[in-house]
């Protein structure tokens, strides 16, 4: 199994930075992908904000793409999220979610593994 824990979160002003960490722990040698993802609202739909995948392939989702840049260390198991010049709209519960791959007996198994989330909140 993969477990998958945030971290980074807190209060900035606007126009500010913060890096967000996103430590993978147990079978991380069947993770395909990991992607960060936020919440503004409770029950609304998760943002699709940037992904990494296991062959360094990144896509970014059209709100962040400038601002937020997704790298990793491959020996510390950790995904980053760089968000700068961060704005009133940017505020929400950040998520990490990595996507898992493992060979089971008559195919594969795919299964996404979330985060419980580290709150952002920016101030204007």
């Amino acid at each position: 199994q993969v477990q998958v824990v945030e971290s980074g979160g807190g209060l900035v002003q606007s126009g500010e930075s913060l890096r967000l960490s996103c430590v993978t722990s147990g079978n991380v040698f069947s993770i395909a992908a990991v992607g960060w993802y936020r919440q503004a609202v409770p029950g609304e739909p998760r943002e699709f904000l940037a992904e990494i995948t296991r062959t360094d392939k990144i896509r970014y989702g059209d709100s962040v793409k400038g601002r937020f840049t997704i790298s990793r260390d491959i020996a510390k198991n950790t995904v980053y999220l760089q968000m700068n010049n961060l704005k009133p709209e940017d505020p929400a519960v950040y998520y990490c979610a990595a996507d898992t791959v493992q060979a089971r007996p008559g195919g594969c198994e795919f299964l996404e593994v979330w985060g419980r989330g580290t709150p952002v909140t920016v101030s204007s």
